[in-house]
């Protein structure tokens, strides 16, 4: 599985909005990549930021 694909597999699952520290936990995935994710999934318009600093999927 694709990074990207694991960062929006996680946000799906846990349902409420996480901070870039909270989705590379859960993720086992580097935070520095996980910001990375973020931007590139903010640009293709696939998640948002409802709160500064937290993130979630558009649904």
């Amino acid at each position: 599985m694709e990074n990207k694909e694991k960062v929006l597999k996680t946000l799906t699952e846990v349902g409420k909005p996480l901070r870039p520290g909270e989705i590379a936990e859960q993720s086992g995935i580097d935070k520095a990549e996980v910001e990375k994710i973020i931007k590139i999934l903010k640009k293709e318009d696939l998640i948002y930021s409802p709160v500064r600093c937290f993130y979630d999927v558009k649904k």
